[in-house]
């Protein structure tokens, strides 16, 4: 048997989350001691185990407890499902890197992948809607019912045109060159995510500027100055 805080040390899960994990039902201990201690076995361990994997899957504990606490679940059906998805997982990554080949072929700084976090577009997309949530814009982007994966793929390919406009940032903003890609932008916006009007255009080149996240994305992929040459070709742009 092993305390909850041996389960912590042996796994990297934090004693906290253990705690939460039993309160949710998700991973109760095999015994609760006279004194109140946690106490966890080989099978809770084994649990755990696929808990951690799931999670790994970006599957929510909801739907992990679900498939753990189905009648119908088996182990070793679950391990191929498993694999399944990691190779899934493996080939979105394959996919990434030839990305970061093709920019760094292009003379763009090399690909920065923490750009494409899935944790940092989670917070993009707050800020986005912390300042468009209550417009017509976010109601048209949030009826679109985009899913996770056709977010990550959105979110790599607007990467990569802000690399080509970071390739063209040694031309006036108000390039031919430079204008074109603003136009692609903003067709790319309305494509994927609303109609991206001038005015909306206009606002998140301002936002690719004043936020220090934007910025930095941009400029990891572009090269230092690329937000702000972005931001000042689609001020013209719209003007």
């Amino acid at each position: 048997m092993y305390t909850v805080h041996q389960v912590s040390r042996k796994t990297g899960v934090s004693v906290r989350t253990l705690h939460h994990y039993d309160a949710i039902g998700l991973l109760k201990p095999a015994q609760v001691t006279p004194a109140g201690y946690r106490m966890y076995n080989d099978e809770t361990l084994m649990r755990l185990q696929s808990i951690l994997m799931f999670r790994e899957l970006r599957f929510s504990l909801s739907e992990i407890k679900a498939m753990l606490d189905s009648p119908d679940f088996d182990m070793r059906k679950a391990l191929f499902q498993q694999i399944e998805l990691l190779e899934k997982e493996r080939a979105h990554i394959d996919r990434l890197i030839d990305c970061a080949r093709s920019i760094q072929e292009k003379g763009v700084k090399a690909f920065m992948f923490d750009a494409l976090d899935r944790t940092e577009m989670e917070a993009y997309k707050k800020e986005a809607y912390e300042k468009w949530g209550e417009t017509a814009a976010w109601q048209e982007y949030a009826s679109r019912k985009v899913t996770p994966d056709q977010h990550q793929q959105a979110a790599k390919d607007m990467m990569v045109l802000f690399g080509e406009m970071g390739a063209v940032k040694h031309l006036p903003p108000e390039s031919d060159e430079a204008q074109a890609k603003v136009k692609a932008l903003q067709q790319f916006i309305t494509d994927n995510f609303y109609t991206c009007t001038k005015e909306i255009l206009y606002s998140l080149g301002q936002m690719y500027t004043q936020y220090d996240r934007f910025r930095q994305s941009i400029d990891s992929v572009g090269g230092e100055g690329t937000a702000a040459f972005v931001q000042k070709a689609i001020e013209i742009y719209c003007k």
